[in-house]
């Protein structure tokens, strides 16, 4: 089964970092997205915000350089995380992400 999903956005909350018991750091933020679509032969405004997950050494990296603002793609799957609130909310985990130049 395919579970792929690839977004382009602006970063809108400050990254948070964590490690768990086992030693593997984490960084999460939240990723939101603005474009136009084209739905049933019409434009329409598509907008969202998705948590993002970004685990492992090798992401982490780049993760550092990234602030409130930062124009960002991601690339990886979409899983469910309960929340404190036992609620459940889908979230991307990134297996990818592209820092996209914004030319200043």
């Amino acid at each position: 089964m395919t579970n792929r999903l690839v977004l382009t956005g602006t970063v809108c909350k400050t990254p948070t970092r964590k490690v768990s018991p086992s030693g593997i750091p984490h960084c999460q933020f939240v990723l939101e997205h603005r474009s136009q679509q084209q739905e049933a032969g019409f434009s329409r405004a598509a907008w969202c915000r998705m948590p993002v997950v970004a685990s492992g050494h090798t992401l982490q990296a780049l993760t550092h350089r990234l602030t409130v603002g930062s124009q960002i793609t991601v690339s990886g799957f979409i899983s469910c995380l309960q929340g404190r609130n036992g609620l459940n909310k889908m979230v991307l985990h990134a297996e990818q992400i592209e820092l996209i130049d914004s030319g200043d």
